[in-house]
């Protein structure tokens, strides 16, 4: 039932990160704190498509 996400760096909105979801029961946008080593330091990153 788990899907994999990409995750965006919202300051540059290039993808990094890619981690698995539960549609189910998490409904709203996945969001962390972690590097980004285009931006060069730790950054929010977003759900992405």
């Amino acid at each position: 039932m788990a899907d994999l996400v990409q995750l965006l760096c919202t300051e540059c909105k290039r993808k990094n990160y890619q981690t698995t979801k539960n549609k189910r029961t998490h409904t709203a946008k996945l969001e962390f704190k972690k590097h980004c080593r285009f931006c060069g330091g730790h950054r929010v990153h977003r759900e992405g498509k």
